[in-house]
C-alpha cells in the first residue's frame, strides 16, 4: 500500500471512530436496538419505564407518556394537564408537560412519530404488540416484567445510554440499604413470631381477585423478611394469578395479608373488605395504597414501599 493511500485509509478510519462512539448496542427482553448515546427525547410508554428515568433524573427528557390512569379530565390539547403532573409520583419528579401517547395497549403510533423521539423505553411481556412498529420510529427497548431482576437491568441499560452508571449503583444500593434497616425494624418489634409469611392481594372492582407472585410489592416483602404465605401457579404475564374465594378463607392466622388494590375505577378493596372473605380476614390484613400514577415497581416505588409497609405493619402488632 502506497503511503498517500496508507494515510487516507487511517483518516477514514479515525473519522469514523466518534460516529460509532455515539452509539450503543442495548441487548434487552425484546432484541437488540443500537441507541445514540445520551438520548435526548424519549419516549415512556408507561409509568415503569418514567420511573426509571426519574431514578437516573432525566425525567425531563420525556417528551411523551403513556399512561392506563388518565380520564379526558386529566388531558388538554393531546397533552397532560400541568396540575396532574402536580400530583402523587409524578409530584416527586421532573416532567416537563410531556404529550400523551395513548397506552401500552394501544399506543398512538402518529402521535410518537410527530415527537421525533431518540428513544422508546417500555414494559413488555410476551405476545405483547407494536414492537416492530414503534422500531421504525425509534430505537425502542423493551423489559419484560416478570424477568429476575428486570428493573434492575432496565435502570442499568438506561444508565449507559444517558452516563448515568454511578448514579445507577447508587439507587440501587439504596434500595437494598433501605429494606436492611426496615427488616432490622420489623425484627426487633417481632413481626416476624406473629406474621412470618405474607400474601399480596388486589381486589378489583367488580369481585375479583389476584394474588401477585413474581413483581408488585410482594418482592420487596421477601426483602423486608418474610417468606410466602401462598404460591399458586402463575398466571397471566408471569406477575400473578386469580384466586378464589376458597383459597384465601384457607390462608391461616399466620399470613399477613397485604391489600394492594389497583388504581383507579378498578380499586375495589373497600368492598372486597365488605365481603364474607374480607370480614374474615381483617384482622389480619393492612391495605396499602400506591400513590396516584405510581408505577407497580422499580427503585423509587421500592423505597416507599419498604417504608410505608414497615409504617403500616408495625402499627398493625404494637
Amino acid at each position: 500500500m502506497t503511503k498517500p493511500l496508507l494515510f487516507l485509509t487511517l483518516a477514514l478510519g479515525t473519522a469514523l471512530l466518534p460516529a460509532q462512539a455515539q452509539t450503543l448496542t442495548i441487548r434487552h427482553d425484546e432484541g437488540t436496538a443500537t441507541v445514540k448515546k445520551n438520548p435526548q427525547r424519549v419516549v415512556a410508554l408507561d409509568e415503569e419505564a418514567l420511573g426509571w428515568l426519574a431514578a437516573l433524573g432525566v425525567s425531563d427528557r420525556v417528551v411523551g407518556l403513556g399512561s392506563t390512569y388518565f380520564t379526558p379530565s386529566d388531558l388538554s390539547g393531546g397533552r397532560i394537564k400541568s396540575e396532574v403532573l402536580k400530583r402523587g409520583f409524578y409530584g416527586h419528579i421532573n416532567l416537563l408537560q410531556p404529550a400523551y401517547i395513548g397506552s401500552w395497549q394501544a399506543p398512538n403510533l402518529e402521535t410518537i412519530t410527530a415527537l421525533k423521539p431518540d428513544l422508546i423505553v417500555r414494559l413488555t411481556w410476551d405476545g405483547n404488540q407494536n414492537y416492530d412498529k414503534l422500531s421504525r420510529i425509534a430505537p425502542t427497548i423493551g423489559y419484560k416484567e416478570a424477568s429476575p431482576g428486570f428493573w434492575q437491568k432496565g435502570l442499568r441499560d438506561l444508565a449507559k445510554l444517558f452516563g448515568k452508571q454511578a448514579e445507577a449503583e447508587r439507587v440501587i444500593k439504596q434500595v437494598a440499604d433501605t429494606h436492611r434497616a426496615n427488616a432490622r425494624k420489623l425484627l426487633a418489634a417481632g413481626v416476624f413470631k406473629t406474621y412470618p409469611k405474607v400474601v399480596v392481594i388486589a381486589p378489583f372492582a367488580g369481585g375479583s381477585n389476584w394474588i401477585y407472585t413474581s413483581v408488585r410489592l410482594i418482592p420487596d416483602l421477601r426483602a423486608l423478611g418474610f417468606k410466602d404465605g401462598l404460591k399458586p401457579k402463575e398466571g397471566a404475564l408471569g406477575v400473578g394469578s386469580p384466586i378464589s374465594d376458597e383459597a384465601l378463607l384457607g390462608l391461616d392466622r399466620q399470613t399477613l395479608v397485604v391489600l394492594f388494590p389497583p388504581g383507579g375505577k378498578y380499586n375495589g378493596v373497600d368492598a372486597f373488605l365488605k365481603s364474607p372473605v374480607g370480614q374474615r380476614l381483617r384482622a389480619q390484613s393492612v391495605v396499602y395504597v400506591p400513590e396516584d400514577f405510581s408505577p407497580y415497581s422499580g427503585p423509587l416505588v421500592s423505597i416507599r414501599n419498604s417504608n410505608e409497609l414497615t409504617r403500616l405493619i408495625l402499627e398493625k402488632v404494637q
